[in-house]
């Protein structure tokens, strides 16, 4: 297994307060925001927002494309919002699974949660959840479970796809992002990326991996040579 310090690169700041989710896509980077609640189409170079939809979801905390929809995690709704790419409107919300409440909060205080970070593959909707530490796998035709991992770390959060295959999955609170088997859940490499950024959302564009930093509004690109 080996093992990386990721070099960071921030390209620009988000324009919502909250960037907590990304959603790679030809015609531009896709975020979502956990504060105002938007999708922004943001330009690759600049930043700039190219289009933006305001969603009905609440502390939404991530993104992915898939069945000509966009897929949003509604974290404390405990759903996962399907969402009309052409007109911005909901078409449904589906039960959010392994919602809970996080270990590393006080359980008299804590509230239940769900959804974190999301990726899109052959009709399946892969869903990483910090109370479960795991990341689920649920078959979007049917909305059933058909597999499930171990998250590496406390709080995993983002994913994206390795061109291998992979599935590279981010855990905020220990700075690590793991490249993982998603059939084995075996774990093939890892990645630190140093205080003080912290990695929540997790997209990949031509083969670099690109973050964001709901504390400081951050996009940005994690360069590992």
């Amino acid at each position: 297994m080996a093992f990386t310090i990721a070099r960071v690169e921030q390209r620009f700041t988000s324009p919502g307060p909250q960037p907590n989710g990304l959603q790679a896509a030809a015609d531009g980077l896709w975020c979502i925001d956990q504060a105002d609640l938007k999708l922004y189409r943001l330009d690759w170079e600049t930043g700039a927002v190219l289009s933006e939809i305001q969603t009905d979801t609440e502390h939404s905390s991530g993104v992915a494309i898939g069945n000509n929809a966009l897929w949003v995690a509604s974290t404390f709704e405990l759903k996962i919002a399907q969402i009309d790419m052409e007109t911005g409107q909901t078409i449904a919300k589906h039960d959010s699974p392994g919602s809970g409440k996080v270990t590393w909060a006080d359980p008299e205080t804590a509230r239940v949660t769900g959804a974190h970070g999301l990726e899109w593959k052959d009709g399946e909707l892969y869903i990483a959840v910090p109370p479960s530490q795991h990341v689920h796998i649920i078959e979007v035709d049917t909305w059933r479970e058909v597999h499930s991992f171990r998250a590496p770390g406390l709080r995993v959060h983002g994913l994206a796809w390795a061109d291998d295959g992979m599935l590279w999955v981010a855990d905020t609170s220990a700075g690590t992002i793991s490249r993982i088997d998603a059939d084995s859940g075996q774990i093939w490499q890892v990645i630190r990326v140093e205080a003080p950024t912290e990695v929540h959302g997790l997209t990949i564009h031509d083969n670099v991996l690109w973050y964001c930093d709901a504390t400081t509004r951050a996009i940005g690109q994690l360069h590992l040579d």
